[in-house]
């Protein structure tokens, strides 16, 4: 992608619905509607500016059209590309590409679940292939405990580094008020909590809750005269190699190699230059693939990279500081979580959580079975 993009395009307000369990009293377009209205109190503007609408969800066909209908939308440019969790930071790039390309003014990104509220039911339109299907796999925590035995396997990766990476993500929710689960949790609860699908217990699984968020993208010149500080996107990649598990060319290494790539050539920074990193955590072996594709550390240097409290609080390379999907909410799809969380740390908005300094904040969607991979990166003013 050419770093044409670089800047063009700016978030000017970020907000959830309510989070948690919401009850049987509201729908997943509900809680859209919630995210929305409070993502344009937040900049000023209303919904007669929306004129492009970007959305994905397993509840609605028309996953654009659907929700525009309930919430009385009437965009020129209306997108709903499914990447499973990642489609929301693709909807910012095509968003970003929309802008730019003056098809809308101000685009409007939106998701909303209520899995939790769904008896816990995973909503999906999953289709697996029949050579996969006669294993009965538990969809999709079968495929990614299968990622991490291969991780271990290979490189040595350890019961114990994985369980740390939910252990510092709890660190990070305790000090966020909006997180779902904030009680302290030990390496003894981790692993000696009901067994998922091997080396998986239930600790090392994303949340079932309800929840939504919005997303508010406009220009540069349209920002200056709204009422919060603008967070420009300054790259933004993405990929794929595959649908199925068994088709993933190697277990051990994502698309996240070439989507992080793109978006750092479009920003014209590397992963040293970044403050913080918002990565789609559904299971406790994702973050640790994702710092190795992304650049953070070696392949197979994942494991050791996440011990010593080195990506909680306080550690030299900050992840998912709201929690992730294993502290904070997880309602079937996380990506739109990373990218509010990263605009609100470049705000500097984030209390207690709060990464001092943070210039630079890097928002990573996953789909699918680490079938889709997106990357974005933000930062304020001073960084275009």
């Amino acid at each position: 992608m050419s770093a044409g993009l670089r800047g063009k395009a700016c978030v000017v307000a970020v907000a959830e619905s309510d989070l948690g369990e919401v009850g049987p009293h509201l729908s997943a377009a509900d809680l859209m509607a919630q995210a929305l209205d409070r993502a344009l109190a937040e900049c000023g503007l209303t919904k007669v500016d929306v004129d492009g609408l970007f959305s994905s969800s397993a509840y609605y066909q028309m996953a654009s059209v659907e929700p525009a209908e309930y919430l009385g939308v009437r965009p020129r440019y209306t997108d709903s590309t499914t990447l499973g969790g990642s489609s929301f930071v693709s909807h910012l790039l095509h968003a970003a590409v929309a802008l730019d390309q003056g098809a809308c003014d101000v685009a409007a990104i939106l998701y909303g679940s209520t899995q939790r509220s769904d008896s816990g039911r995973l909503v999906s339109t999953a289709n697996w292939l029949p050579y996969e299907r006669p294993y009965e796999p538990r969809m999709p925590v079968s495929m990614y405990a299968m990622v991490a035995q291969r991780h271990m396997h290979e490189f040595g990766t350890t019961r114990e580094q994985l369980a740390e990476v939910a252990i510092q993500a709890r660190r990070w929710a305790q000090l966020n008020p909006k997180a779902f689960a904030r009680d302290p949790l030990t390496m003894e609860e981790v692993l000696g909590a009901r067994v998922i699908s091997e080396p998986f217990t239930s600790r090392d699984c994303c949340l079932v809750t309800d929840g939504g968020g919005a997303v508010i993208v406009t220009r540069p010149d349209r920002a200056r005269d709204l009422e919060r500080k603008p967070v420009y996107l300054l790259g933004a990649g993405e990929a794929h190699w595959h649908r199925h598990i068994s088709q993933m060319p190697e277990l051990t290494t994502t698309a996240a190699t070439e989507s992080g790539e793109r978006a750092f050539e479009m920003a014209g920074l590397r992963p040293p230059d970044i403050d913080v990193f918002e990565l789609y955590d559904a299971f406790t072996i994702s973050p640790i693939i994702f710092l190795e594709d992304l650049g953070l550390c070696a392949k197979g240097e994942g494991g050791p990279f996440t011990s010593d409290g080195n990506i909680g609080p306080g550690g030299k390379c900050p992840v998912n500081t709201n929690g992730g999907g294993l502290s904070y909410c997880h309602p079937g799809m996380y990506g739109i979580f990373t990218i509010i969380e990263a605009v609100r740390q470049v705000r500097g908005e984030c209390g207690e959580r709060q990464v001092d300094g943070a210039r630079v904040a890097l928002a990573h969607g996953s789909g699918g079975v680490f079938s889709t991979q997106v990357t974005s990166i933000f930062g304020g003013p001073e960084t275009v």
